[in-house]
């Protein structure tokens, strides 16, 4: 037991505090939250966009003929969410960078950029659907309301639905957050140096691995509780004014 102290206490020294390595890891968090955090907006604009296409299509009515140009939108739409599901997020990340952004040079600007959009427009299929499910679960009187008082689809959608459709939806939208902010641990295939990776370099330069991955384990576990506990309280203070 003795040993195994001693060996505790030279990892935890040689992974953060031998030539400041610990930088290794609050840099690689600063990369995977700026990460995480631009993606979700891009997948939440593209979500949003993809999703009004699609419910609005859907909810044209039965008896009359149908509009062509949507029609092609849902199918551009639905074919986007298709390929975006079926793939694994790491091939769509290998084919943006060494085929997208070959032509770019390896640094740490061209690859940020280039996880946010890979990440974005993976997240983008997978909220489209989520928000998608929250506003057909919406009463269709509410949008008949809205247009019987002179307000146009795109505004009653804006003003009506979708603020709505937030409130049920919240946990589901919760979850991909939680889920994007893991997923974009496989950034180091492309040589990002978020917190993974800074990981990675640390257990090559110390030949340590114990003490580097059950401290970023410890990280993101961290970081997935905080989050929780905000996704928490705002369902609470949601469904605390919708009690007043």
């Amino acid at each position: 037991m003795e040993k195994w102290m001693e060996s505790l206490k030279r990892g935890i020294y040689q992974t953060f505090l031998l030539d400041d390595n610990y930088q290794y890891f609050v840099r690689g968090i600063q990369i995977t939250l700026a990460v995480t955090a631009l993606a979700l907006i891009l997948g939440l604009v593209l979500g949003v966009l993809l999703a009004v296409i699609r419910s609005a299509h859907d909810q044209q009515p039965s008896g009359r003929r149908k509009n062509p140009l949507l029609g092609v939108f849902n199918w551009i739409a639905k074919l986007y969410i298709t390929v975006i599901r079926g793939t694994p997020t790491m091939v769509q990340l290998l084919i943006m960078w060494f085929v997208v952004w070959s032509s770019a040079r390896a640094t740490d600007g061209n690859m940020i950029r280039c996880a946010v959009v890979t990440f974005g427009i993976n997240s983008g299929a997978y909220i489209a659907e989520i928000v998608r499910s929250g506003i057909m679960s919406i009463d269709p009187g509410q949008m008949e309301a809205g247009r019987s008082l002179g307000l146009g689809y795109a505004t009653t959608m804006r003003c009506v639905i979708i603020p709505q459709a937030f409130k049920n939806i919240l946990p589901a939208l919760g979850n991909e957050m939680i889920t994007l902010l893991k997923e974009t641990s496989i950034v180091t295939v492309i040589g990002l140096k978020d917190l993974t990776k800074g990981a990675m370099i640390v257990q090559g330069k110390t030949f340590q691995a114990f003490v580097p991955y059950f401290a970023i384990a410890a990280i993101y576990l961290a970081m997935v509780m905080i989050l929780s506990w905000l996704m928490g309280r705002l369902e609470r203070r949601l469904r605390a004014s919708d009690r007043r």
